[in-house]
């Protein structure tokens, strides 16, 4: 039998071509689809006005530097003007303007872009999306009749061709006239919808302003006319040259030696509304074949409880495109803020775009090199500095190491460990400073109140502790163990080392160590050992493997607060009390035993938290030993 494909393709050879031509949009039926559809949310389409003006300034300058127009002293500017009693919202340029067929072909054309043209025209294929222009795909004019149910276009070319007015209305019926204007440019006259009069609302319309508009490339002016006729009518107004309401050239488009430690501030409090300081920032300017440019900020928080949530906004040529944009940053690295101009992703880009896009892995990992390299260099250039805000940003450093092997090599010698007396160390210097008496491992606690006993021990013979107080801080070293050939982390109580013994014999009577068993239990070993520091008693060890399961299990709700199965009573024979409660003992074994007993709920206090029912048998045992006094 003949295969499908193969007869089908039999028949087509043999077809002759009857026609061919391009599908046509029925303007009745595509502005329905425009007005309601063309974006998620309709306040962009101010972005997209405006934006279009700034395109235009930017073709006219284009035009001036390669020579094609004389360059003048002309200030050029977009103007953004709401008149409530017409209801109006223009936008007004001064920059390249259209001719009348310029205006048939890109303002009558929908997804006709004037843009692609220019550069096609005067860059050619050597541009290397440079030139600044924003548009590309022709469609966000049309987003005026999102708001708009009349848009009126009057517009002069810098040809000094006549001036050309132009009304479209809801249904995409348009007419065009011969109209006066003064100079070069184009004026968006929106008339806004009875149904969205929220657009002419002046807050509305700032607030719009800033958050797409903010950074735009040329300066943008923004003019209430009802407040103006106030302050004429008034005459109570003093002439004030008017101030643009963005910035033309923001920090992140500037070399970092530009830039003092001031700017980056005052743009993190600006930009975020957050008044305090951030803990550091990074300054990235990307180039070929990335070519994207932004700063990050590492934020302070107020405590450990705070939402650790970041903002990174998206921008595409100094133009808004989303805000919180998780896509670009690994998501252990999610408590960062910060801005990233990406011109080589599309203005209107949508999440899923952000998550397949092969571009944006690549910015996702650079970024994760910056951020690296910046903790190398806080690390060896302003070592005291970092170390005053290692605390605050260790958890988010140690999840990141956990989660990216790569993340950890790069920054394996900037990790600090703190130590119970306030300093710090790299592990690589504390492990240089162990060589002498504990090689090949870290001691460290993890509640420097309830382990003070066992600290104090090991300080007295010269032992740096660590301070391990966050659940991530034990996590993360059994990490280090895996990546850390030959090192082993362990907690002050899991153990007595060979650095606290005194070395003398150790001695011990049967009736003693009867007692004890008594009091302990079958779950608790009893060990005897004789230390150097004879002010201790005794102590209880949990081995640090039992313990690690043991929080495992609690961690996942499978344990208790009982002591591991893996615990052992320490009593220090170079102890007085030792001593007195051996010969005790032997002849009073009722004594002893109510004196061991409250020696043994000492230990306990190191390891748990009373209940209510031990610690009121505590409490009895601490007044019937008073007594005995």
């Amino acid at each position: 039998s003949i295969p499908p494909n193969a007869e089908r393709n039999s028949k087509m050879e043999n077809e002759t071509q009857i026609k061919s031509g391009g599908i046509s949009v029925d303007t009745e039926h595509i502005f329905p689809i425009i007005k309601k559809w063309l974006y998620s949310e309709k306040d962009i389409f101010l972005r997209e006005i405006v934006s279009n003006a700034t395109d235009a300034i930017t073709k006219l300058r284009r035009l001036e530097s390669l020579g094609h127009r004389e360059a003048t002293d002309e200030k050029y500017k977009v103007e953004v003007v709401l008149d409530t009693d017409a209801s109006t919202l223009t936008v007004s340029d001064n920059g390249i303007g259209m001719t009348e067929e310029e205006l048939e072909k890109y303002i009558c054309s929908i997804a006709l872009s004037g843009a692609v043209d220019f550069i096609q025209k005067y860059e050619g294929d050597n541009d290397g999306g440079k030139n600044g222009i924003i548009g590309h795909f022709g469609l966000g004019f049309y987003s005026a009749f999102m708001v708009s149910d009349k848009v009126e276009v009057i517009t002069k070319s810098y040809t000094d061709s006549p001036a050309i007015r132009w009304i479209c209305n809801e249904s995409g019926e348009y007419e065009s006239f011969s109209a006066e204007r003064n100079s070069h440019g184009t004026d968006v006259i929106m008339h806004i919808s009875e149904s969205e009069n929220e657009f002419l609302s002046v807050s509305k319309i700032r607030a719009m302003l800033q958050k797409y508009c903010s950074f735009m490339p040329e300066e943008i002016y923004f003019t209430d006319l009802s407040a103006k006729k106030d302050d004429t009518a008034n005459e109570a107004s003093e002439e004030k040259a008017p101030t643009p309401i963005n910035d033309v050239h923001p920090l992140w488009q500037k070399q970092p030696s530009e830039c003092t430690d001031d700017e980056y501030r005052d743009f993190y409090s600006k930009v975020f509304n957050d008044y305090r300081d951030p803990l550091f920032h990074i300054h990235i300017n990307a180039d070929y074949p990335l070519n994207f440019k932004g700063i990050l900020y590492f934020p302070k928080l107020a405590n450990e409880y705070e939402t650790i949530e970041g903002q990174i906004k998206l921008y595409y040529n100094q133009v808004y495109v989303a805000d919180n944009i998780k896509e670009v940053i690994p998501e252990y690295l999610l408590m960062l803020k910060g801005v990233l101009d990406c011109p080589e992703l599309p203005l209107n880009v949508s999440r899923s775009y952000l998550q397949t896009n092969t571009y944006v892995s690549k910015v996702s990992a650079h970024i994760v090199k910056k951020v690296a390299d910046k903790l190398s260099s806080l690390c060896n250039t302003q070592r005291e500095e970092y170390a005053k805000i290692w605390n605050e940003i260790s958890p988010f450093i140690e999840y990141a190491s956990m989660r990216d092997k790569k993340f950890y090599d790069r920054v394996r010698s900037s990790l600090l460990v703190t130590l119970t007396d306030g300093t710090s160390l790299t592990y690589d210097e504390y492990l240089e400073r162990a060589k002498e008496k504990h090689e090949g491992k870290v001691y460290y606690a993890t509640d420097k109140a309830l382990q003070a006993q066992y600290i104090s021990m090991l300080e007295a013979e010269g032992v740096a502790v660590a301070l391990f107080e966050r659940p991530i801080d034990t996590q993360f070293a059994t990490m280090l163990e895996q990546y850390m050939e030959g090192v082993k982390f362990l907690r002050v109580d899991s153990g007595v080392t060979d650095i606290l013994k005194s070395g003398d014999e150790v001695s011990s009577s049967e009736a003693l160590e009867e007692i004890f068993k008594e009091v302990v239990g079958e779950n608790v070993k009893l060990s005897f050992e004789s230390l150097k520091d004879a002010t201790v008693p005794a102590m209880l060890n949990v081995s640090e493997e039992s313990r690690r399961m043991e929080e495992m299990m609690r961690f996942y709700n499978m344990g208790d607060a009982s002591i591991p199965k893996d615990t052992t009573l320490v009593l220090n024979t170079s102890s007085p009390l030792v001593t007195k409660l051996s010969s005790i003992a032997e002849d009073d074994k009722d004594t002893a035993r109510a004196m061991a007993s409250y020696v043994y709920k000492l230990t306990l206090l190191s390891q748990k938290k009373f209940s209510p029912e031990e610690m009121r048998e505590f409490m009895s045992d601490s007044v019937e030993l008073l007594m005995k006094i």
